[in-house]
């Protein structure tokens, strides 16, 4: 998979090169390519936003270095991309989101800052690939980095080959829309605090009833929208 990532701190994505995912860049599993938003200005001072029109606080980040940006990434892609951009305004980011993504060849996301990016680049990108708002969550972050790593990380341990083990995929939180169960290690004992004995059993059909009952009722203790009315 191909991932652009447009930004104005292109450095807080030197992240992406630790962990499983620097590991997948490694091997070719990630091709991912940063690109600051700044070098397709054209003015000394690198102005990437200016004041709102009809007034307000804040600023917006303008629309030619966005298209120049876009245009750059879109003229070496293979096919059209997804465009993503990090939006409160958008749909909720979700596991079935992430997986949708993953099968993706190529995506690019836009990080935007301050008051947000001019509406006309929405548009003009739809031109160039299919455009997806999405959120991470009820609340404004400064920024659309964080929000991009968080995708980034959720869509590429998707891919396969980046997990070493592909089973631990399907038994994680939200993969079948129920809270992941509670898991232990050894010792069976720890500061008088003792594992479940049905973990101790042996009785694999036991666990396995076990678990679903605890997905069950975590779920309905800590995140009850996700259950059926």
């Amino acid at each position: 998979m191909r991932i652009d990532v447009v930004s104005i701190f292109p450095t807080i994505f030197d992240a992406l090169e630790v962990s499983l995912l620097g590991k997948a860049r490694q091997t070719g599993l990630l091709d991912v390519r940063v690109h600051d938003l700044r070098d397709y200005t054209h003015d000394r001072h690198r102005t990437v936003d200016d004041t709102p029109y009809g007034g307000g606080a804040g600023m917006v980040m303008k629309p030619e270095p966005w298209g120049l940006a876009l245009d750059d990434i879109a003229q070496d892609a293979a096919e059209p991309p997804v465009i993503v951009f990090p939006s409160p305004a958008g749909e909720r980011f979700t596991q079935k989101i992430a997986r949708e993504l993953s099968h993706e060849d190529h995506l690019v996301f836009g990080c935007g800052r301050y008051e947000g990016i001019d509406e006309r680049v929405f548009d003009y990108a739809a031109g160039l690939g299919r455009v997806r708002l999405l959120s991470l969550g009820d609340y404004v972050l400064n920024g659309g980095e964080v929000a991009v790593m968080a995708m980034v990380e959720a869509i590429g341990r998707l891919i396969p080959g980046v997990v070493g083990n592909p089973e631990s995929l399907v038994e994680e939180s939200h993969e079948d829309g129920l809270l992941e169960y509670p898991s232990f290690t050894k010792p069976a004992s720890w500061r008088g605090r003792d594992v479940p004995p049905v973990l101790l059993s042996g009785n694999h059909g036991a666990v396995a009833t076990w678990r679903r009952e605890q997905q069950i009722e975590r779920t309905r203790e800590r995140r009850p929208d996700l259950l059926p009315d």
